[in-house]
């Protein structure tokens, strides 16, 4: 009797040794964080950078290099009228750009950065899946006037014969979404949860931006206009973006402080944060 109890001890050992073995090689192969590219933006005074026309004055097109006409985009977003996705962090966007023959449909889920902790957010993404193995979604850092986000971005493009920025009806736009509809959003929160919200969702627009692309300090440059319905509703209010991109967290933080001093120097600087998006689904 004492053998056998010997023999069930060393039998149990033996297995919780190759139990905790096991529990081991999973933590050490599971993936890493995500590593984002950055893109730093910034919000320009409208009455500093524009023209009484609404182009943009000569002493800025110099500035950034900026081509003299810029390309014209057509987008809308997709919600329901609670904004439940937004309310998950999620947006979905339908894009036509006009010298382009395809849709470009994206999924994005963000992240606030609180207290400029990337890791946190990071960390938090990686437990929601979105980590170094997962080559459908960008991970990318916005870094505006006063706060950073992080973003995951998984875009599908769908041929179209459709010229310049004009988007499909809001129900086709809508099957199209669905149809491409990606599955972290689709489970989300629970089975089918993306789907059911997505399908619930109405259009949030649709406008035309217009984006000029110029070169800064050897950085490709984007100088965007968006038109934004009034909070009124009774007309519009341009909100003018100024940004680039970079892989190199070094070169974003030294051309971000570079940036900002050139745009206050020159009083083109609106000093907050972007809210394109937010405007668009409170004001459409």
């Amino acid at each position: 009797m004492l053998k056998s109890w010997k023999q069930l001890t060393l039998s149990l050992m033996v297995g919780f040794a190759m139990l905790g073995s096991e529990l081991q090689t999973n933590d050490v192969s599971a993936a890493g964080n995500a590593v984002p590219s950055y893109e730093v933006k910034f919000l320009a005074k409208p009455e500093k950078v524009l023209q009484s026309g609404g182009g943009v004055r000569q002493e800025v097109l110099q500035t950034f290099g900026l081509a003299a006409v810029p390309q014209a985009i057509g987008v809308a977003y997709y919600d329901t009228d609670l904004l439940e996705l937004d309310a998950e962090g999620w947006n979905v966007r339908f894009r036509k750009k006009e010298d382009k023959n395809n849709y470009e449909l994206t999924y994005k889920k963000r992240y606030p950065i609180v207290n400029g902790d990337v890791n946190a957010a990071l960390n938090l993404a990686n437990q929601e899946g979105f980590d170094a193995s997962d080559d459908n979604y960008e991970a990318e850092i916005d870094w505006g006037y006063g706060k950073q986000t992080l973003s995951f971005s998984n875009t599908k493009k769908v041929n179209t014969t459709t010229s310049g920025t004009q988007l499909p009806s809001e129900q086709e736009s809508l099957a199209l979404l669905l149809d491409k509809l990606p599955g972290k959003l689709k489970k989300w929160s629970a089975p089918d949860w993306g789907q059911h919200k997505l399908a619930q969702s109405r259009i949030y627009g649709p406008l035309t931006f217009y984006r000029y692309e110029g070169s800064w300090h050897g950085q490709k440059m984007s100088f965007e206009i968006w038109p934004i319905r009034n909070a009124a509703g009774t007309g519009t209010e341009n909100l003018i973006e100024i940004s680039f991109k970079t892989e190199d967290v070094a070169v974003a933080s030294q051309l971000r402080s570079e940036l900002m001093t050139l745009l206050e120097t020159n009083d083109w600087l609106l000093p907050q944060d972007g809210l394109k998006t937010q405007l668009i689904l409170e004001r459409y």
